[in-house]
């Protein structure tokens, strides 16, 4: 089942939080999108769903492996995007906005193609 390109981001937003904090709440998530709880709860409920999130008992969310492999992968285009566009001369700022266009549009064929020119090159 693909997610659509904001399912993906409340799954990179989660990878990142769990990383810098060792747990995730709703409101961290909420906090870190810039988004209303609704909205995170909602989300929330469709990753359930489709197996990549559990929320746990005492309301912090957990990746399943699905979902962490997953949004590792979507985490490392992000930065993979963020680089090397910085590294063109884009603003920081505008890199970060244009990577999370990008990630979501890119697929993992080209993607990994990118990657091996890049890392050859």
């Amino acid at each position: 089942m693909a997610l659509t390109p904001a399912m993906e981001d409340y799954l990179e937003a989660i990878l990142m939080i769990k990383q810098q904090h060792g747990y995730v709440r709703c409101v961290d998530v909420a906090e870190q999108l810039g988004g209303k709880k609704p909205s995170v709860s909602r989300a929330v409920k469709e990753l359930s769903k489709s197996g990549h999130l559990v929320k746990n008992a005492d309301g912090t969310l957990s990746l399943t492996e699905t979902g962490l492999q997953l949004s590792e992968q979507i985490y490392e285009k992000h930065r993979f995007f963020t680089e090397r566009l910085i590294a063109a001369g884009v603003d920081p700022k505008i890199a970060e906005k244009d990577a999370c266009s990008i990630e979501h549009a890119v697929s993992a064929e080209s993607f990994q193609k990118l990657k091996k020119a890049f890392n050859e090159g």
